[in-house]
């Protein structure tokens, strides 16, 4: 057989040299009719081994036979259909090789998203903790990738309540300054319910996607991969971000997570080759604009104030004026601030804390309380630095009889 070689230098010979097929011939040492084949061939030779006779050829057939009847039939079963007493191996690899000619295509799919078509949403908890008005706490994060861009934006916040989260979630569509048609969410247990496999939203998110016109789809449970995402956007996070970074608030957190978010948009992404901001424009220009009235996000609730003039948010209790006890006030908590109103009168506002179980209290609240304590007579007028009056025994001798 002619070796790769003498096939290059016969073609050498002939189209660099221009000599004659017998000169060819006499260099290299072949025959005439040999030099005449290495130029027809426009490939190299190589070998190819003469397939050998098989004992699976003789039962192939019927082996055909219960493939194009039952494409997925297993190898097990098709050596008890015919009888096979011979060796597994050769027959598994004789099926392995005749199967794909009788299963229907499979073509892989690959997901593809238009221009403000939707965006995909998740809770990223950041290996690290934050300081906040007392220690620190691990907090998280809602994150937010455009699927046609891969624009990301992220918001930290207190907790994992729905009018937090909620809160985070239009945060980042401002940030965007629009709204992708759909949102793609997980279940999490403050936005979705599930009853019989159905997912019902929790009454605070239906009014949040219904003030912005936006479809809400919610993924299977334990089903990360439709999401992959934001999922490797979270994973990004993590190694790119936090490493080497020290925080002293949440909104130091949040301040260094917004300039860097400006250099992870203007990178070239992995996949697709190109900047999310280049192609940013064009995704925010098919997404809905925001309404002119934005969804409000904050916790709101009514109740009837009692002696013990503190409303809970959370787990943390703030102190309200006195003078609303026994009246019905409204609160209305946003992770910055917690507002209490009585006949829209602000009787109570605190900054929000981030803490667990703090109980939070204004110091006029604790003069008002004990200026109306002192007019009611239930303190001495004089009573000054915690003083206790101390009682003059002598009046419960009289009073028994003893003196």
């Amino acid at each position: 057989m002619l070796s790769v070689e003498d096939w290059a230098e016969i073609r050498r010979l002939a189209r660099s040299e221009g000599l004659s097929i017998k000169e060819i011939a006499r260099q290299v040492g072949v025959a005439r009719n040999t030099v005449r084949t290495a130029l027809r061939s426009e490939a190299p030779p190589s070998y190819r081994r003469k397939k050998g006779s098989s004992i699976v050829d003789a039962v192939e057939p019927e082996i055909r036979r219960l493939l194009m009847a039952t494409p997925r039939m297993a190898t097990t079963v098709i050596a008890e259909r015919i009888g096979w007493a011979r060796s597994m191996t050769v027959l598994k690899d004789r099926v392995r090789e005749l199967r794909p000619l009788y299963l229907p295509p499979d073509p892989a799919g690959r997901t593809e998203y238009r221009p403000g078509e939707l965006a995909q949403w998740d809770l990223w908890f950041p290996a690290t903790e934050v300081p906040i008005e007392v220690g620190k706490a691990r907090l998280p994060v809602v994150v937010g990738v455009s699927g046609y861009s891969r624009f990301m934006v992220a918001q930290m916040v207190p907790s994992r309540e729905a009018h937090d989260i909620l809160s985070g979630n239009l945060a980042c569509l401002i940030s965007l300054g629009a709204v992708p048609r759909s949102g793609v969410y997980d279940n999490e247990g403050a936005l979705v319910s599930r009853h019989g496999g159905k997912a019902t939203l929790s009454a605070p998110f239906q009014n949040f996607r219904g003030m912005l016109g936006m479809k809400v789809i919610v993924l299977r449970p334990r089903d990360p991969e439709s999401k992959g995402v934001v999922e490797r956007h979270n994973g990004y996070l993590e190694t790119s971000f936090l490493p080497g970074r020290r925080f002293s608030s949440p909104a130091d957190f949040n301040a260094q997570l917004s300039e860097w978010l400006v250099r992870a948009n203007s990178r070239v992404h992995a996949t697709l080759r190109c900047r999310p901001t280049e192609r940013f424009e064009e995704d925010k220009a098919a997404m809905m604009p925001l309404p002119p009235v934005l969804p409000d996000t904050s916790l709101k609730g009514t109740t009837r104030l009692g002696r013990d003039h503190w409303v809970r948010v959370g787990t943390c209790d703030y102190s309200v004026h006195p003078k609303a006890i026994g009246r019905l006030v409204e609160v209305s908590a946003t992770p910055d601030l917690v507002v209490v109103t009585c006949g829209g009168e602000v009787v109570a506002c605190h900054k929000r804390s981030w803490a667990r179980h703090r109980t939070v209290t204004d110091p006029e609240h604790d003069r008002a309380r004990e200026q109306m304590r002192i007019a009611r007579g239930l303190l001495p007028i004089d009573e000054k630095d915690d003083e206790v009056e101390v009682r003059d025994l002598s009046v419960y001798d009289r009073a028994t009889g003893v003196a």
